[in-house]
């Protein structure tokens, strides 16, 4: 099998699901993708013991997707630079639209869904600008009614903020032209930044790395209960540094970046896949599955407290018990003590994200 950057990437985006709707494809707990050994990509709903309650079928290789907050439908985009994302019902299997970025556009693979479930919005580049753009789709009809700046150039992942009302996006800073494939254009002059935008696209706060780190991409983001955000990096610049790829912001302070000692940092080779909260908040992990590893973090004190060696590991959401792990080798197991627990072995390839749902009863 090809390596897991060949593979559609699970979900993006952690949200509350009334039991009248994810309860229907068996209330899973997490939403995870991968390769089947049928060949076939698919899109799955996982309980805490990694058992398969449903599997519905993607009909290409894509990036990324979202959940929408009531329903049980995810929104799955093409692999970046992808022009189409489809709405999938997961009771069904069956495609209920598709999102198609307009001339001179395309998808950076990742959405979120507002708080009551009737807008998405989702990231995209227009590359003949070289500027980022969020779009706006009513999540009813799947019709898109607006769009607005990103804040920045190449924005990944975007995730609402607890109030409801707030947008952070994770403005990568690499330019790129559906041309020249993934092929980055403007690494010298990169300048990623963290934005904060309200659901009009008003701009609300916005930081940036230090000079000597802007080749460090911001990449992908996760959202504490009480807004505390933090964001995973992918490192451009040259492979004889190992720059944090851990960064933790609050709206209207700096950003605090987040390293390992110098011998577990530089096994990272750079890149950092997912990341989540433990579902007490007291912990933070990033996957790095080049490195074959997961690096666990206190949000107080910001230290390592483990270093867990996992053979391509990067999917990752908190579970009740602990933070919850996939890896391409098919692995679904839990952190909760200071060695992984392995609670299922699949025949497939999980993808790069992990997701919870968390129900309401």
């Amino acid at each position: 099998m090809h390596s897991r950057r060949h593979f559609l990437a699970g979900l993006a985006a952690t949200t509350l699901s009334p039991i009248q709707g994810w309860a229907s494809v068996g209330a899973p707990d997490f939403l995870a993708a991968g390769l089947f050994p049928d060949g076939s990509y698919r899109l799955a709903g996982l309980d805490e013991q990694g058992e398969t309650l449903f599997t519905v079928p993607l009909p290409a290789r894509g990036h990324a997707a979202a959940a929408h907050p009531f329903k049980a439908q995810a929104v799955a985009f093409a692999r970046r630079p992808g022009t189409f994302a489809i709405v999938v019902d997961c009771a069904t299997g069956a495609q209920m639209a598709q999102l198609t970025a307009p001339e001179g556009r395309h998808f950076y693979g990742h959405g979120t869904f507002s708080a009551d479930g009737t807008v998405f919005f989702a990231t995209e580049n227009d590359y003949e600008a070289g500027a980022g753009r969020i779009s706006i789709w009513d999540a009813g009809s799947y019709e898109r009614i607006g769009e607005f700046s990103s804040g920045g150039i190449g924005p990944h992942d975007i995730r609402l903020m607890p109030d409801g009302q707030t947008l952070v996006i994770a403005n990568g800073g690499i330019e790129t032209h559906p041309e020249t494939g993934r092929t980055k254009l403007n690494l010298p002059v990169m300048a990623p930044n963290l934005t904060y935008l309200s659901l009009s696209g008003t701009v609300l706060d916005q930081v940036s790395l230090p000079q000597d780190l802007h080749k460090n991409s911001i990449r992908h983001l996760a959202v504490r209960h009480d807004g505390l955000v933090g964001f995973a990096m992918q490192w451009q610049g040259s492979s004889a540094k190992h720059p944090p790829l851990l960064g933790l912001h609050r709206r209207g302070e700096n950003p605090r970046l987040l390293t390992a000692p110098d011998k577990d940092q530089s096994a990272l080779q750079g890149y950092a896949g997912s990341i989540a909260f433990a579902s007490d908040g007291a912990t933070i992990a990033i996957t790095c599955p080049r490195g074959n590893t997961l690096h666990q973090f206190d949000t107080v004190s910001g230290a390592l407290t483990n270093a867990f060696a996992l053979e391509d590991v990067c999917g990752l959401g908190a579970g009740t018990n602990g933070l919850v792990f996939t890896t391409g080798t098919g692995l679904f197991g839990v952190l909760n003590g200071t060695s992984p627990a392995i609670r299922a072995h699949k025949k497939c390839q999980w993808d790069n994200h992990l997701i919870p749902i968390r129900r309401i009863a």
